[in-house]
């Protein structure tokens, strides 16, 4: 029984949707339903049909392939009237739905209203005020779809990013680009707005980041000049934020974001994201703007596995050879030698490439491992390489994750336990030059296979655990001093 009456006896479309829509929420997730249904509206139209209206083609192909048959059994087995949904993006109901038609309010979501379909120009140079006005947003003239290393961790989120720069019509909004620091959120968003305004030249396209935005904001505010600011920005066709988690704890200037995305998106404007964590991760950012930043598309990029730096690594030389910095690509082996030593970021390892670039110039296309090794020295630490010890990593990762040296040490073999395990003896091989055997015995005299799975475990989740490629990030740097 709901309010009185007894399931498959109600009639009013409002209240068989908010039961459908959450038991089908506690069935697919809050991730699919965020994205896909919470945007979306149930209508009715003259003759009494329901349709349910997705704001994209690509929100309601997704809903006809993997939730309106449950939805519809769900439906069925509420309404008293016994009807179906049908589901139709916002594109297509303009013309079937008259004005008196019925929309049914959804739950806990944010109204998106549809993107006008934009005309994509024709491929030709931006104008050179609209360059100028690129540049002066403090976008990276190198940071563009061209230089972007694709691989297996960020395929999908290039993918986004080309479709959102196309100005195409069957985009989410707002799109949310999220993971680790250095693995190429920022080169995606500065990529998205040049090309973005390289089809549109006379579109505004804004990009700041989130610290750009805090500032400027309070800025307004100490000018009296808020409604300036506010008019600025939302008068954007795109508007790219990037390291949204810095605004978390700042109440009034998360109070303005929230405002400016809730304007921009009743208007149909683009709205594109980034931060080193999915919006339901933001703990510091208040619960309604975190809503908001989570009702459209977000997209992973994740932490690059060894190919892929090794390709990253390949990329810049050969943008510094095309300065006339080196000459010649470097041979695979030595490629593969600096990612090894250097387990960070993209950006570490683009340090890294610099690094031996400035130092090796002419010589790149015939150094040696060892060449490489001694020319460097201790320059890819930044100082005399200090040993790091079987021990020190214990220590060092038993702190990180709340345990005991012993625990890691003893035969517990609960997750809680194992992983961090497993992520030492990781690290044990990655920093020290112990055997697998020599490792072993240090971790409580374990078998030198027993190690060989923890690293290639360690390895193969690196590519695709987010918290795990952070966690082996942030004891990395913690190990380095």
């Amino acid at each position: 029984m709901i309010g009185g009456v007894a399931m498959g006896q109600m009639t009013d479309p409002d209240r068989i949707w908010n039961e459908a829509a959450d038991r089908l929420k506690a069935e697919i997730g809050d991730g699919p339903f965020s994205s896909y249904i919470a945007p979306s509206a149930v209508r009715v139209d003259a003759q009494g049909n329901l349709i349910l209206v997705t704001p994209t083609a690509y929100a309601r192909d997704w809903v006809r392939q993997n939730a309106l048959r449950r939805m519809n059994e769900l439906w069925l087995g509420l309404d008293g009237l016994s009807r179906r949904l049908d589901v139709r993006c916002r594109a297509e109901c303009g013309s079937i739905l008259p004005s008196s038609a019925r929309e049914v309010p959804r739950l806990n979501s944010i109204s998106i209203a549809a993107a006008p379909a934009a005309p994509v120009a024709p491929a030709f140079a931006p104008s050179a005020d609209s360059a100028r006005a690129v540049r002066a947003a403090g976008l990276q003239d190198r940071l563009t779809f061209e230089t972007f290393v694709e691989g297996h961790g960020n395929a999908f989120a290039l993918a986004i990013a080309k479709q959102v720069a196309s100005w195409a019509d069957g985009h989410f909004n707002p799109v949310f680009f999220c993971g680790p620091y250095g693995y190429g959120k920022t080169h995606l968003l500065n990529a998205i707005a040049w090309e973005a305004q390289r089809l549109r030249p006379d579109a505004k396209v804004i990009y700041l980041t989130a610290e750009r935005f805090l500032s400027t904001f309070v800025r307004a505010m100490q000018d009296r000049a808020t409604a300036a600011f506010k008019e600025s920005l939302r008068s954007a066709d795109m508007l790219l934020i990037d390291d949204v988690q810095f605004v978390g704890g700042k109440a009034s200037t998360q109070e303005e974001l929230l405002n400016t995305l809730t304007s921009l998106i009743e208007d149909g404007k683009r709205i594109v994201l980034s931060a080193d964590r999915a919006p339901v991760a933001l703990t510091d950012i208040e619960p309604r703007l975190r809503s908001h930043l989570a009702a459209g598309l977000t997209c992973p990029v994740e932490a690059a596995d060894r190919t892929l730096k090794v390709s990253v690594a390949q990329s810049r030389l050969r943008a510094l050879a095309k300065l006339g910095v080196v000459s010649g690509e470097a041979r695979p082996e030595v490629l593969e030698h600096m990612v090894d030593r250097t387990p960070g970021s993209m950006r570490e390892l683009e340090g890294a490439v610099n690094t031996l670039a400035a130092v090796a110039g002419a010589r790149m296309a015939t150094l040696t491992v060892e060449e490489v090794q001694t020319l460097l020295g201790t320059q890819m630490r930044g100082g005399p390489e200090r040993r790091i010890t079987v021990d020190e990593i214990q220590k060092t990762v038993a702190e990180h994750f709340n345990l005991k040296q012993a625990d890691l040490l003893s035969e517990r073999r609960t997750r809680a336990i194992a992983r961090p395990r497993q992520i030492a003896m990781y690290l044990c091989k990655q920093h020290t030059t112990r055997s697998y055997p020599d490792i072993g015995r240090r971790f409580g005299g374990r078998d030198h296979t027993t190690v060989l799975h923890g690293v290639r475990k360690i390895e193969e989740m690196l590519s695709q655990d987010e918290q795990i490629a952070r966690d082996v990030e942030a004891l990395t740097r913690k190990l380095r001093g």
